[in-house]
């Protein structure tokens, strides 16, 4: 076995459920979901190649999934312009409450995997490393961010979704 295919394989061992959670938050479509997470699993592969050590394996693995990823929602905003909207967007959605959604913790999940899903890519990915549990300084060195500026965005989504979930909105 190559030390591609060793790093490879320790990288799907390791985080492979945190790409399959990836792949849901940024693709609704359970077929295009499947689809996404093999792109994202050939990307990290064919990346292993260049890794030096320069960053740890999961900084790296997180890099490539989420390029991968917001090169999917390029394309498909490219072609569907109207799907994506800006948290400000999102706060102004009027959505009805559904009370008996809150009270089931699977439809919450579902219901943050929604609003999540129709952030604009960079926010999307700040959400989800977050969700990851990735301190700022991490988040920072994935996206070419500054820890401050992840930090200030992370707080402004969280107290955005905060809201919209106390309120009961579907997305």
């Amino acid at each position: 076995m190559s030390a591609q295919d060793e790093l490879y394989t320790e990288a799907v061992r390791c985080f492979g459920a945190a790409l399959q959670r990836l792949a849901r938050a940024y693709e609704a479509d359970t077929e295009i979901q499947s689809d996404l997470l093999q792109e994202i699993y050939f990307a990290i592969w064919r990346s292993l190649e260049t890794f030096e050590n320069r960053c740890s394996l999961r900084t790296w693995v997180y890099r490539v999934a989420h390029n991968t990823a917001a090169s999917h929602v390029i394309r498909q905003r490219r072609a569907r312009p109207d799907v994506l909207l800006t948290l400000a967007d999102v706060q102004n959605a009027v959505n009805g409450a559904d009370p008996v959604r809150q009270m089931d913790d699977k439809n919450a999940v579902e219901r943050l995997y929604e609003m999540i899903h129709r952030l604009k890519p960079l926010d999307r990915n700040l959400m989800l490393l977050y969700l990851e549990d990735l301190d700022a300084p991490s988040i920072a060195e994935i996206t070419g961010l500054s820890a401050g500026a992840v930090r200030v965005q992370i707080h402004r989504i969280k107290t955005l979704l905060t809201r919209r979930f106390q309120r009961g909105d579907k997305a």
